[in-house]
């Protein structure tokens, strides 16, 4: 008798939990969900129900992520509709898939399919696409609405960006307002189809970034992503459609969940979840650094962020205002030397290793060869350069310019081939020898050669004095900043370093500063110096010191700060009277100050900054006890997907530097992580790595702390008094 009550107990759950709606992967007309319900994907891929975001008040229908401990919207029904409660209802009927505010109001929200469906359905695939269709249908992919076309902030795997031509739906990627606020925000990423289709970023109707067209194996302004074994792209072109996907090598439990996500702050990144670490990591992002801007170097302009200056004008032309140029303001561009004239001897001029051209004003054809492409532009006057379209196939396709070439990039191993249209006197000797007589030649070499000589003393004196680069933080006079610091009075000295004194003073209009002078001998030398101004200068977070100017007159190198009333970290924690000061949420607050500066510069900042030098020191306090880090002289930026890097000329401090860095001279954001370790332990404990002493051993600090985490008694690194000042129980 019991065991056949058990048997019946079981049956009773398994018809519960078959006809409950949470259970399944579907929802049908007699089945609702509400706050507190939701349905899973078949392989409990991903999951459907109610949330609230953040710290908003508001409630949606969204679909997240199953197996990932962090919940992680992908998708929202609602997201330009939201509740202000949680009695929202989700059901289904004929024709849609609906959302009301409550049992007896009006839908706020519905899928808007116009067939009528006898037998209607919901289903959330293992795909994360919810769809709609008729379950007695034979074809279960015949969708009649599916959440795959209407594209919130992320792609996944199998979703298609881009355009349907026979139904008119473009399908388009739109970042969130803020992380508490789904609805529609600035940045928008789509396919742009005017002239040949390329990536394009826009943020409202102003165009931000282009990732460039497709070129057969990459758009063209993606690096190449070696030894990648996770996913792969794909483009689709035709008279009836045009989109791009992303999908998975392998589809098993043990591939990492990827998807593609757009930020609010419009940078569009690739994530990959890491299950033992329990986070989603970057694997790629766009707008590495300021080269991903569009038109930053204007027409004929071409980029290169491991250049100094950011932009050159390409062969053959010149600034068109040159005192802008000089300044760092490149966007009017370049104009020719020569004009085209549509004569005689014109032809190409090959640049290689380039993100092609804006593609917007642009003409292509998919069949045509290389030698066809040239003769057509050739032939037409107001074609200004040609490219292959697909590079994997041996370069075949046609791609014409008709306009000015903007938004260019290089130059990089994972760039393409354009031929750029110039006059017959800027191409080879031979060529023009055709065209011109010798002596005309000689005479525009010679015209050439004294503009190049003036050009270059000019560059000259300019380096001489501190090679200007794009510096967007103003450039002070000496006199000004004498007379500020009381002509650099000992009395206004509030500290020195390797790199020279640090002065406090006060402008004319009261505002504090802090002014870092350089001295002759300083281990900063001219190209740390301008690292600093440049580096620090597009840097802006809490937990950054600003930079107010610069000042390189007559031969000094000074940097403005603002002034920081609290002084450095190191003065803060190893001084026996300002220590005591200190209280347990203080310290946290500092930790984890450094700790949000450090992920900006590493993860979030358009440039990717390895600090270098990361130490108490380098670490400055403001009127609130929040830390900003300073002293970026020798910081390097990272490009792209790169990860570490390798130098001969090893900089930083010693008892802060990872070991591989001391003896290799390789570094990276590890590095800066093993500087923050460090930090922390010279934080809690109060104790300095390169003087720690320790009566039973002769190891530093980080030693020291390694061998108590053995023993068990890591509690003991910890400062008792800082400890006990907290509010925490000594015994404890």
């Amino acid at each position: 008798m019991e065991q056949t009550g058990i048997l019946l107990f079981s049956i009773i759950l398994l018809i519960f939990f078959s006809n409950n709606s949470s259970a399944v992967d579907v929802l049908r007309t007699n089945q609702t969900i509400r706050d507190g319900d939701t349905i899973v994907s078949a392989n409990n891929e991903f999951e459907l129900g109610f949330f609230s975001p953040g710290s908003s008040r508001n409630w949606y229908v969204g679909i997240w992520f199953k197996k990932i401990s962090y919940r992680t919207i992908v998708w929202v029904a609602n997201r330009d509709a939201p509740l202000n409660n949680t009695s929202g209802i989700l059901k289904i009927h004929n024709k849609a898939i609906s959302l009301f505010a409550n049992a007896t109001s009006t839908k706020i929200w519905s899928s808007n399919s116009s067939r009528f469906l006898n037998n209607p359905v919901a289903q959330l695939l293992d795909s994360g696409n919810l769809v709609f269709r008729d379950e007695k249908d034979g074809d279960p992919e015949n969708f009649v609405w599916q959440s795959f076309d209407y594209i919130g902030d992320t792609i996944l795997p199998g979703m298609k960006v881009g355009t349907d031509f026979v139904t008119g739906l473009e399908r388009y990627v739109t970042s969130w307002k803020s992380v508490d606020d789904p609805s529609a925000g600035r940045f928008v990423h789509r396919i742009y189809t005017h002239g040949y289709p390329q990536l394009t970023l826009w943020d409202g109707s102003e165009l931000h970034a282009r990732t460039g067209p497709w070129v057969g194996n990459q758009f063209s302004g993606d690096p190449v992503q070696k030894n990648n074994r996770i996913y792969y792209n794909e483009f689709f072109i035709d008279q009836k459609e045009i989109y791009y996907e992303f999908n998975l090598y392998n589809q098993g439990s043990s591939t990492p969940a990827t998807m593609l996500k757009l930020t609010t702050d419009g940078a569009l990144q690739r994530l990959i979840w890491i299950d033992q670490n329990q986070e989603w990591k970057i694997y790629l992002t766009s707008l590495v650094d300021d080269c991903d801007k569009y038109g930053l170097c204007g027409p004929y302009g071409a980029c290169d962020s491991s250049r100094s200056p950011r932009c050159t004008c390409l062969k053959g032309f010149h600034p068109k205002t040159p005192e802008k140029w000089e300044a760092a303001d490149w966007t009017d561009g370049c104009v020719r030397i020569t004009p085209l004239d549509c004569g005689h001897g014109e032809g190409f001029i090959k640049y290689s290793g380039v993100k092609l051209p804006d593609t917007r004003q642009s003409w292509y054809s998919l069949s045509m060869d290389a030698k066809e492409c040239r003769s057509m532009c050739l032939k037409n006057c107001t074609c200004t350069a040609y490219s292959n379209i697909s590079v994997k196939t041996g370069g075949t396709g046609c791609l014409l310019w008709f306009e000015e070439l903007m938004d260019m990039e290089g130059y990089t191993d994972d760039g393409q081939d354009i031929y750029l249209r110039m006059p017959a006197s800027e191409l080879d000797e031979s060529k023009r020898s055709r065209v011109k007589p010798r002596l005309s030649i000689l005479f525009i070499n010679k015209q050439n050669n004294v503009k190049m000589a003036k050009r270059k003393l000019k560059m000259e004196r300019r380096l001489n004095s501190i090679e200007e680069q794009n510096l967007e933080i103003p450039s002070f006079e000496f006199r000004r900043i004498s007379s500020a610091t009381s002509n650099f009075s000992s009395d206004n000295k509030i500290g020195e370093g390797g790199f020279g004194p640090v002065y406090k003073g006060s402008l004319e209009d009261g505002q504090l500063i802090a002014v870092k002078r350089l001295s002759d001998n300083s281990r900063q030398g001219k190209d740390e110096f301008k690292n600093e101004v440049s580096l620090i200068a597009k840097l802006q977070h809490r937990n950054l010191v600003s930079i107010l100017g610069y000042c390189i007159e007559d031969g000094e190198r000074i940097l403005i700060y603002e002034y920081m009333p609290n002084g450095s970290l190191d003065s803060f924690i190893f001084s026996k009277e300002t220590s005591r000061l200190a209280n347990w949420p203080t310290i946290y607050n500092i930790i984890n100050g450094v700790a949000r500066g450090l992920l900006y510069l590493h993860q979030d900042s358009k440039l990717r900054i390895i600090h270098r030098d990361l130490k108490a020191s380098n670490v400055l306090l403001d009127d609130e006890m929040n830390p900003k880090i300073s002293d970026f002289g020798m910081a390097r930026s990272f490009g792209g997907n790169q990860t570490e890097a390798n130098t001969t000329r090893v900089v930083g401090t010693f008892g802060y530097m990872p070991p591989e860095y001391v003896t290799d001279g390789i570094f990276s954001m590890k590095s800066d992580v093993y500087s923050f370790g460090v930090l922390v332990l010279e934080i809690v404990s109060g104790k300095k790595n390169r003087f720690f002493e320790h009566p039973d051993h002769n190891l530093n600090l980080v030693g020291h702390a390694w061998r108590s985490f053995n023993e068990g008694k890591l509690e003991e690194l910890i400062d008792r008094t800082k400890y006990v000042i907290c509010g925490a129980n000594a015994e404890q």
